[in-house]
């Protein structure tokens, strides 16, 4: 019936997993659940009690993969003809999560995305920035997923047939972080592979500092500019470099790469402040992908 896979890094992922065994053992369905750390420093006990759970697994990498090559090998390792994509810190609103999607797995499916929110719960200042982006740019309605297919999909709270992930498997090229959802999720859009939207969405629950997210934004912004240079994406295919490629015609970028010199300091300030100014983060990694830029 359905493998389960959580990668995770430096993250106790015990209360998830308990969770969804939980509704898995409720729901009486064949299941395993597989945990692959990729090699943390941290809560390695936490996580070892996993393997105690019946149809659960905890194992740890014998060296950093990245995200992508893990959830490849992940399901390698799987058994059954369907998987879920789990993130570590995330956690299921109602107890009919799985449910929600097991009713919903026969031989016409594909691929089902059930959506994200994050806690109305405000964090305190120095975690302002990433709460405020994932309720503002990465929360969107069942309506606004139906219009727009392959946008706003993450590669989490993901419900995909095995042999699907098998034939379009995430990005091994991608080796830092950022943007291996989109070459994924452009991947299957190129091949035709419909995604099906539901409201069944997870919490997550990122609690990453302000200055550790802008430090994750630029090494993004430059795994976009090495995958651009590289001609794995267009231009077109991040709305960050077609809003470049516009000023580049428009012979601007100039301009904006020296204001954005002089008001880094500025910027920085406001994005790790009680009030981040989730636009001034958009002109700060497009700041950031110009200076990239000889």
């Amino acid at each position: 019936m359905l493998s389960i896979l959580i990668p995770v890094y430096n993250y106790n992922v015990y209360p998830l997993v308990l969770e969804i065994k939980q509704l898995a053992d409720a729901l009486g369905i064949k299941y395993e659940i597989l945990v692959q750390d990729d090699l943390s420093q941290k809560f390695i006990i936490e996580n070892t009690a996993i393997t105690a759970l019946q149809n659960c697994s905890y194992s740890i990498n014998h060296q950093n993969l990245g995200r992508g090559k893990n959830i490849n090998l992940l399901c390698s390792k799987s058994k059954y003809e369907y998987v879920l994509i789990l993130e570590a810190d995330s956690f299921p609103c109602t107890k009919l999560y799985l449910k929600n999607y097991v009713v919903l797995l026969s031989r016409s499916t594909t691929i089902i995305f059930g959506g994200v929110k994050y806690t109305d719960s405000i964090p305190p200042k120095e975690k302002k920035l990433r709460w405020k982006y994932g309720l503002y740019r990465e929360t969107k309605s069942l309506k606004h997923r139906l219009k727009n297919n392959y946008d706003f999909v993450f590669t989490w709270n993901l419900v995909l047939r095995k042999d699907i992930l098998l034939k379009y498997p995430f990005p091994e090229f991608i080796t830092e972080y950022g943007y291996e959802d989109l070459v994924f999720i452009k991947n299957l859009q190129l091949n035709s592979v419909p995604i099906h939207h539901i409201e069944n969405p997870l919490i997550h629950d990122n609690t990453e500092s302000s200055k550790d997210f802008i430090a994750k934004t630029e090494t993004a912004v430059t795994t976009l500019y090495t995958l651009i240079n590289s001609q794995k994406l267009a231009y077109k295919d991040a709305k960050l470099t077609l809003i470049y490629l516009f000023l580049k015609k428009a012979g601007l970028i100039g301009i904006i790469k020296a204001i954005y010199t002089k008001s880094k300091p500025f910027l920085l300030k406001n994005l790790m402040s009680d009030n981040p100014n989730l636009y001034l983060l958009d002109y700060y990694k497009l700041g950031y992908y110009c200076n990239l830029k000889k």
